[in-house]
């Protein structure tokens, strides 16, 4: 796979975020494209990705999209990106042209788009869902509680209102978070509880590890019989979607 995204040139966020699935989802054909560079315009406690001043969007990225994901086969392509806070609109018009680009290339494959929440501009929003994905993906990564500390300068109200607006669209509204930075048991209940009410279908749940000593820390390693419980309860509650475990990141397996 690495040869085929080094010739497209095209990134992955699995590289560029040092996802500790890399390996085994790059061995059975699975990557998650990274789209509008590698520079993140904000500064959350748990990410890998380098922070500054982007460049500015490269109009031929989604036909290199498409391409890499005709050559690699691909029946399923999973699209994201960095949070763009410096483009008018978040980047809404580049995801719709590289949606578009690859339902050229590859008419009846499915595709996830896994988005920023576009500083909750309504416009933006409207451009990203009005790509039409199969399926829209938002994360909420943790617990409201926890978001000045882990996800400054975004709002969980928010996150919440981008998802609900994809679920009100039609879309399959897909959501995620880490576990591990802090929250309490009943919090991510409650967050699971709001995400359902939300409109959201899927839902991922992981254990956060940090990419480096200069990130947030973790504060407790969850047990694979926790997560197993959290899985089950998120079914109980109507999510059709629903993985959770110490490795499970919002597109791992996503597919298959």
């Amino acid at each position: 796979m690495t040869p085929i995204l080094r010739r497209c040139r095209v990134s992955t966020i699995c590289e560029a975020a040092r996802c500790p699935n890399v390996g085994e989802c790059f061995a059975v054909g699975t990557a998650t494209f990274l789209i509008l560079g590698d520079v993140c315009t904000r500064r959350c406690t748990y990410c890998a990705m380098e922070r500054g001043r982007p460049a500015p969007p490269d109009p031929a990225e989604p036909a290199r999209v498409a391409a890499a994901a005709r050559e690699l086969g691909l029946d399923y392509v999973v699209i994201t990106s960095v949070t763009r806070d410096d483009l008018p609109d978040g980047g809404a018009a580049h995801f719709g042209a590289v949606v578009g680009a690859v339902r050229a290339e590859l008419p009846s494959a499915r595709v996830e788009i896994l988005v920023p929440d576009f500083r909750g501009d309504r416009e933006s929003l409207a451009r990203a869902i009005g790509s039409r994905p199969d399926v829209f993906g938002h994360n909420v990564e943790t617990v409201p509680r926890l978001f000045p500390r882990v996800r400054p300068g975004t709002d969980y109200e928010r996150s919440l209102s981008v998802l609900r607006a994809a679920a009100d669209s039609g879309l399959r509204a897909k959501s995620g978070a880490m576990l591990g930075l802090g929250e309490e048991p009943d919090e991510v209940r409650e967050v699971l509880r709001d995400l359902r009410a939300a409109g959201v279908s899927v839902v991922t749940l992981g254990q956060y590890l940090p990419p480096s000593g200069r990130h947030q820390p973790v504060a407790r390693y969850i047990e694979p019989q926790e997560f197993a419980a959290l899985e089950g309860e998120a079914t109980a509650m109507g999510f059709d979607g629903a993985k959770a475990g110490p490795f499970v990141r919002s597109s791992y397996r996503t597919g298959h």
